[in-house]
């Protein structure tokens, strides 16, 4: 007989909320039937907090009666992932399965020149969003847009209802948007069958959902869609990194992207690299701990990684991702080859994705995330004397 779920925001906040792993995914405010959660995306804090000031910010009154959707919801509580690949796919993760488990790896790219031009790494989420939109398998998508005239480049969460509304979606940000927090107004707009896109925490959110029980929220999500994510940034990169060291103002960037280096154009046509290194110290909080890559419990999972900047990295991982895709190929929607043809990809892939897996913190009492995780090689020693002058004789 399985153990009567007990969990409340008292143990999301102490397990979660405050301990570092809580990625800021909104999964929990999103489920909230109270709504007595809210969520604080200002200055670098991306977490949820509660509303009503009767047992404090550490404990919630519905809780103590018996409510239990935040932790049923949170993708960071307790035996997420064990739990979550058991439902989705009949089994738990193999040891070797580093970037999680899957059906196929393509690399695929929108064949209608405007979507695969104005999207990123091949425009396939767009292709995807569009297709799906039109074929019926959802009427809304919950993405994230860049607020206002787009100059102050701070991510927000969205609907897109229309073709128009996915193109103006598109393109990489790399600060937060808690995605799932569009799933109120996309209901309310009248919304059955929902897509997400979202970070690999995020995506995580659904099917934890579906696992656990944790309300009606997750019945209208139709499909699920990863973005492979190593790490986002805090706002504040923009003013005390980009603008204070390279002179680089927000308002006049019109696209990024990250391929070994953090890559920024310019609206009158520079074009910028900033080491990776020196982004560091702005990673997000929320992302120190993550150790998913890959977006492993997405239905397509998907990245702009290995050497073909026009294809996306599309890992099928799902029944209903397998339709989609195979559909699109059929119908010349998308174009696809093999995920061999890149063998570098799929290195890095893997690379990443154990990389990632390194961080789940040893102190946790479930270690699944780190089971095969190799041990990280151990740095070569300077020979002694390496990097001294010669001394003339």
């Amino acid at each position: 007989m399985a153990e009567r779920w007990t969990a409340q925001w008292k143990e999301l906040y102490e397990e979660v909320v405050t301990s570092g792993l809580c990625t800021g995914c909104s999964g929990c405010v999103v489920a909230c039937p109270h709504d007595v959660l809210g969520y604080n995306d200002g200055d670098g804090v991306y977490k949820p907090f509660h509303l009503e000031e009767e047992l404090g910010p550490e404990n919630c009154i519905h809780g103590e009666k018996g409510c239990t959707s935040c932790t049923r919801a949170c993708p960071r509580f307790r035996a997420w992932e064990p739990e979550i690949d058991s439902f989705l796919f009949g089994r738990t993760r193999h040891p070797d399965e580093m970037a999680g488990i899957s059906k196929d790896i393509i690399l695929a790219r929108a064949s209608e020149e405007m979507v695969h031009k104005m999207g990123q790494d091949g425009g396939l989420v767009s292709a995807i969003l569009i297709w799906c939109l039109e074929k019926g398998y959802i009427d809304a998508a919950l993405v994230s847009y860049l607020e206002g005239d787009k100059s102050t480049w701070k991510a927000v969460p969205g609907v897109a209802r229309t073709r128009d509304e996915v193109l103006a979606a598109a393109g990489s940000r790399y600060t937060y948007s808690a995605t799932p927090m569009a799933y109120g107004d996309a209901v309310a707009g009248g919304a059955e069958k929902i897509a997400l896109v979202g970070m690999s925490c995020e995506s995580s959110v659904p099917p934890v959902m579906a696992v656990r029980k944790a309300g009606k929220v997750a019945r209208r999500f139709a499909l699920n869609i990863g973005l492979l994510c190593s790490k986002t940034f805090d706002d504040a990169i923009f003013p005390e990194l980009f603008e204070a060291k390279y002179g680089l103002k927000k308002q006049d960037m019109v696209k990024m992207n990250i391929k070994g280096v953090f890559q920024i154009w310019m609206r009158n046509g520079d074009y910028h690299e900033v080491p990776l290194k020196e982004c560091h110290a702005w990673t997000r909080d929320g992302c120190k701990l993550c150790p998913d890559f890959a977006a492993e419990h997405a239905d397509i999972s998907t990245g702009g990684i290995g050497a073909f900047n026009d294809w996306t990295l599309t890992i099928v991982r799902t029944d209903i991702g397998r339709e989609i895709i195979m559909k699109m190929l059929e119908d010349g929607s998308i174009y696809g080859r093999p995920g061999d043809d890149d063998p570098g990809a799929i290195a890095l892939l893997r690379k990443l994705s154990i990389v990632s897996r390194r961080r789940w913190p040893e102190w946790h009492s479930i270690q699944d995330p780190k089971v095969g995780v190799p041990p990280p090689k151990p740095k070569a020693k300077k020979a002694a004397g390496a990097g001294a002058q010669p001394v003339a004789k």
